[in-house]
């Protein structure tokens, strides 16, 4: 997503990543990789179980999970991968935008 990070933010997207990280890994990982979204940590999964996402002790860990929700704070879009490689693209991810936004009236 910060390769897109500019199409993203012309769509009105605020970019929330969420993840199993303590405060202080979460923090150093954002520091080193100069990430421009919000990082959340969440060692104990509090928020990510709001959402849904699943834990696979199998493959070690929580399975990713994007979820698009509109300024109303409603999800309009939800994908829960099987591992860490089935993410959506950042391209899928944009066209999904740029649907909801037509629905909702945005102009770009």
């Amino acid at each position: 997503m910060r390769q897109d990070y500019e199409e993203f933010t012309k769509r009105q997207v605020r970019i929330i990543v969420i993840g199993p990280d303590n405060m202080n890994a979460f923090s150093n990982y954002w520091q080193n990789n100069k990430l421009p979204f919000t990082g959340i940590p969440d060692p104990r999964g509090v928020v990510l179980k709001l959402y849904g996402q699943e834990i696979k002790l199998f493959k070690f860990g929580r399975m990713p999970a994007q979820v698009i929700v509109d300024k109303n704070g409603i999800a309009r879009y939800v994908h829960y991968g099987d591992s860490m490689a089935d993410i959506p693209t950042n391209e899928e991810l944009l066209g999904l935008i740029d649907e909801l936004n037509k629905e909702e009236g945005v102009v770009e």
